[in-house]
């Protein structure tokens, strides 16, 4: 990591792309984005247009690429299941074909490898907390099985590219992320809430509201990804020896645990008078019924925690909302 200060961010343009480009940059790397732009968006990079260091590279991760960059953060895949399920081919080809285009450059420029995977790594889970060593429980052909099962083989062959090959991976499994630069339209429990009721609608709450999520804030995930891209490999390597970790993957979230009722009801305390209730919708398939993290390794490994709850970082996104779509 000393020799070069070249990162490439593939999802450069989307949610939680766009501020790990930032904090890289702020960082003292020269950045690139690289972005189909099929999710992601142009305003949340656009702060960055006439930065020297930046540049931004319009291209779909499921194609191969090639510069001399070496670190690469592979964050490019549709994360709301309205969007992942729009195109589920794609979106697994995303999650699979980008991991392995990345791989390959990152073994070819003997880079380090950050890869995002995600809680839904561990489906609809049996054990509560997850702990990285729990395998999940996950419906292999359902309506979320495309990114579902698409970040469960792109675990697979990172793993399998550090264990043939030696290439320095580091992944983490985000747990329900949110924070400006979201699409205020991306299907996702938290904007969906707070669009609604900003604009006066209902709320809608899908079953009973009684499953369980377990929300971070967007800094807090960038924080812990910064740790573990500044950690020397051999560092990681001693650490998941010790521990009898096969690959170095982390959880990374928030472990507050909330249900969605209790969220629907902070959305309506933080935008009162809009005249919005909730209402009850189908619960859609497959749907985890309750998700919290356990994030002890991280905080072992990388001194990190979560600093941000639910009660200052639900405000903060619904003023970027309320400065974005009113």
């Amino acid at each position: 990591m000393e020799n070069g200060r070249k990162a490439l961010v593939t999802g450069g343009a989307g949610f939680l792309g766009s501020h790990l480009v930032r904090a890289l940059l702020a960082d003292g790397w020269q950045v690139a984005a690289m972005d189909s732009l099929l999710t992601g968006n142009t305003d949340n990079i656009d702060e960055f247009a006439g930065n020297p260091s930046f540049e931004f590279i319009k291209h779909d991760v499921t194609e191969p690429y090639d510069g001399p960059w070496n670190l690469i953060a592979n964050l490019a895949c549709p994360a709301s299941p309205p969007r992942y399920q729009a195109d589920p081919v794609h979106t697994w080809e995303t999650s699979v074909l980008g991991a392995l285009n990345a791989a390959r450059l990152a073994r070819k420029n003997g880079a380090t490898l950050f890869h995002a995977s995600t809680s839904e790594v561990y489906g609809d889970p049996e054990i509560h907390p997850q702990t990285e060593s729990y395998w999940g429980h996950v419906n292999c052909n359902g309506v979320r099985s495309c990114y579902d099962e698409g970040k469960r083989a792109a675990e697979t062959l990172l793993a399998d590219f550090r264990r043939q090959y030696g290439l320095d991976v580091r992944m983490v499994r985000f747990f329900n992320t949110y924070g400006p630069a979201m699409d205020p339209e991306d299907g996702r429990v938290v904007t969906n809430m707070i669009i609604a009721a900003l604009r006066g609608r209902d709320i809608p709450v899908y079953g009973d509201g009684t499953q369980t999520r377990s929300f971070q804030y967007a800094s807090d995930a960038i924080e812990a990804v910064m740790r573990l891209i500044r950690k020397p490999r051999e560092e990681i390597d001693a650490f998941c020896a010790a521990k009898k970790l096969s690959v170095p993957v982390f959880n990374i979230g928030n472990p507050g645990e909330f249900t969605i009722n209790e969220l629907a009801d902070l959305v309506l305390r933080e935008i009162p008078g809009t005249g919005s209730k909730t209402v009850n919708m189908p619960l859609p398939g497959d749907d985890p019924k309750r998700r919290r993290p356990d994030i002890s390794l991280a905080g072992e490994l990388l001194g990190w925690k979560p600093v941000v709850p639910l009660s200052e970082g639900l405000p903060r996104t619904i003023e970027y909302f309320k400065a974005k779509c009113l």
